[in-house]
């Protein structure tokens, strides 16, 4: 103990780290080094408390908070231990089903399914089913909620009788897990019910890695839905021994199923939690601080803390409001230049957050206007480019020929003259014998109907993927080499692609196949960023959590905007939306810059703007408030602004059609002119229409 460095934190987060007697509570505030007390008290376990590496069951929700706790342990403790459990839930989940699948009637060699299989494989469904595959985004996320809250097909479809959406929806889901289970393959939410599934079906297992996992540690745990949290609690039910850190202020992911209860109903649920709140911030100024801290104490459903900073007070915020969303990104542009000239900062330091993806092209204009480097980190991720997946089809193919999925991707890639037609055949087959779609090209092979042509081309794909198959590939890297020597595929592609395949198979060395496909399969956008070249950062404020940036500018501080018209009708979401806000905030370090506009195009039409009602929780002591004009103001909480927009359609809603009638609002889609609803109407069914050109009133 005397030689453990608890002397290198401050008396909470010592307080966090040597209390190892029972459940813990850690409600550790923005920027207040929760990295930190994760990393000793991990320490302290292996060092003071004597438990073996492989006995800390240590999980957080991103690859890259993961890698970095690993990295600081490691540094911390001497070591590189080989069986350690620090990583993600689906990483750490991935690594029990690798040994136990088998237990539920999958194979061990499954694979995982990203958000782009799974619109491929449910696209096919509703295509089947004769239903319109502009839904197929709804049902994801439909699906993925009712897989995280622990609701199977059989139980949904029991309790949706005599609702006609819901029914299908039912059908669909049923034959999606079918079809998964058929291919032999997982999604994400998959991954953490299917362990839950195995420790509930097999005690002896529960109990064996409940013996073996003697300390429970979780990162983030705001973040945790109602699956994540079961599991966790089987973990650890028979000794209670869990650290939970997390700041239910900083619950922002309702949308993929994060449940902010978990975290506020901790105590109800292990009755004997001690608590440590990790207040004192090292991120941010003062006035940021206190400004934050008066505007999120609004909401009503959360644990109090006091965030404090030993910091300087720092530049007061600088709320600008402008009159259209053209001003709104010169301004923020203009103060980057000038900021940025005085020689205060790089590009780098500078962020740019916004809450709706269509903000970003008046931005990105502003500054190409101004010659500003930038980067949108909300773009597609590096492992999900087309050229990227083509190769991971190839992989998975090889190793798994009951994978359909990835067989239609790779069949004509590069192209081989297997169109269409070709390709319906092959289905049709496959529906007919009940056989995987490998297995049907083979049989078309030998059939007579055949054209000879058609034959030699699927012979030929066949001969391709058997003699890929044969071979004994020593890392992930050997086996991406041959694919591209027996397919030509790089003679296929431009040059830009062809060098981010040649990265690619840089980061497939010594690692082996089926490692690697794990690996990528788990990456997000944010776990291949990284934030080394001089640019200016534009991102969502959802992507914004876990980042920090000098300079912070969060746009479109306005109703309807942030917070967003959906939740402007329902209070729950109405605090998720404010807690968004916060986490925008709480990533300046230096300077924060809020702005609005009076007008912006919305739904097709100007629409005149208030200022976002979060703007005037924010006290005017911690603010300036400029106009246009940049002369100073202070924001009226009674002023008459203009009217606030109406949320054109919120979820439920009854709306008119000119033919069809009376229906009601099942989901929203897209934004601005790209707006899309997807109504039910009684007697005709679920259409999906763009409010742009049909004439739909809301009643």
């Amino acid at each position: 103990m005397k030689d453990f460095p608890l002397g290198d934190l401050n008396p909470a987060q010592q307080e966090a780290v040597v209390y190892c007697e029972g459940p813990l509570l850690v409600l550790a505030g923005a920027g207040s080094g929760k990295t930190r007390v994760i990393t000793y008290k991990y320490a302290y376990l292996t060092r003071v408390m004597g438990l073996p590496p492989s006995s800390i069951f240590a999980v957080t929700f991103t690859n890259k908070a993961a890698e970095e706790m690993k990295e600081r342990i490691f540094r911390m403790c001497n070591g590189n231990w080989k069986n350690t459990w620090i990583g993600t839930f689906h990483s750490l989940c991935t690594r029990i089903l690798r040994a136990h699948i088998e237990n539920i009637g999958y194979k061990r060699d499954f694979i995982i399914y990203d958000e782009d299989d799974q619109v491929g494989l449910l696209k096919r469904i509703l295509k089947d089913l004769n239903m319109h595959e502009a839904l197929c985004k709804c049902v994801v996320t439909k699906i993925s909620n009712l897989k995280s809250n622990l609701i199977t097909p059989e139980d949904y479809i029991s309790n949706t009788e005599g609702y006609e959406f819901e029914e299908r929806l039912g059908k669909i889901y049923m034959r999606y897990q079918n079809e998964l289970r058929r291919y032999n393959a997982l999604d994400f939410d998959d991954l953490i019910l299917c362990v839950i599934k195995i420790f509930n079906e097999d005690e002896d297992l529960l109990r064996r890695y409940s013996e073996q996992f003697r300390y429970i540690l979780v990162d983030e745990f705001q973040d945790t839905n109602k699956s994540q949290y079961k599991l966790l609690q089987l973990l650890c039910k028979n000794h209670e021994k869990i650290c939970a850190v997390g700041d239910d202020d900083q619950s922002i992911y309702k949308f993929r199923g994060a449940n902010v209860h978990n975290i506020l109903n901790f105590e109800k649920d292990f009755p004997n939690t001690k608590i440590v709140k990790l207040e004192q911030n090292y991120r941010s100024t003062k006035h940021i601080i206190l400004a934050s801290s008066a505007m999120i104490s609004k909401n009503p459903m959360r644990k109090p803390k006091t965030l404090w900073t030993d910091k300087d007070w720092g530049e007061k915020i600088f709320y600008c409001r402008l009159n259209n969303e053209e001003e709104e990104a010169k301004y923020i542009a203009k103060n980057i230049k000038e900021l940025y000239l005085k020689g205060d900062y790089e590009y780098r330091d500078f962020a740019i957050l916004y809450r709706l993806v269509l903000q970003a092209r008046a931005l990105e204009e502003a500054l190409r206007m101004e010659g500003i480097p930038y980067q949108v980190i909300s773009g597609v991720s590096f492992y999900h480019r087309k050229e990227i997946k083509d190769i991971i089809a190839y992989m998975r193919f090889i190793l798994n020929k009951e994978d359909n999925v990835s067989l239609l991707r790779i069949i004509n890639t590069p192209p081989r003259g297997i169109g269409l037609s070709a390709i319906s055949k092959i289905e049709t087959e496959a529906k007919k014998h009940m056989i995987s779609s490998y297995e049907a090209i083979k049989r078309l092979i030998k059939e007579d109907s055949v054209s000879a042509n058609l034959k030699e081309k699927l012979a030929g794909f066949v001969s391709l993927i058997e003699e890929l198959s044969e071979k004994n590939y020593k890392d992930a890297a050997s086996m991406i080499k041959d694919i591209l020597n027996y397919t030509a595929y790089l003679e296929e592609i431009e040059e830009d692609r062809i060098q981010n395949v040649l990265e690619f198979l840089s980061s497939a060395e010594k690692i082996s196949v089926r490692d690697f496909l794990d690996k990528v399969a788990l990456l997000s956008n944010i776990d291949t960023w990284e934030n080394k070249k001089n640019y200016v950062s534009l991102l969502t404020l959802h992507a914004a959590k876990g980042l920090e940036f000098p300079v912070v500018f969060i746009s479109g501080c306005e109703e309807g905007i942030l917070p967003y018209f959906k939740a402007l009708e329902d209070p729950l979401e109405l605090q998720e939306e404010r807690r968004l806000f916060y986490v925008g905030m709480t990533r300046a370090k230096n300077l924060l810059f809020l702005t609005s506009a009076r007008q912006r195009k919305l739904y097709s039409k100007i629409q005149k703007q208030d200022s976002s009602s979060f703007i005037k929780d924010i006290p005017p002591e911690y603010c300036v408030c400029f106009r246009k004009d940049y002369s100073t103001f202070t924001p009226d909480k009674n002023e008459p602004e203009v009217s606030k927009i109406k949320p054109p359609f919120v979820i439920g809603c009854k709306v008119k059609h000119p033919t069809w009638g009376i229906g009601i609002v099942r989901d929203c889609y897209g934004e601005g002119e790209d707006l899309k609803v997807v109504v039910n109407f009684p007697g005709i069914g679920v259409k999906k229409l763009a409010p742009k050109i049909v004439n739909l009133e809301r009643v």
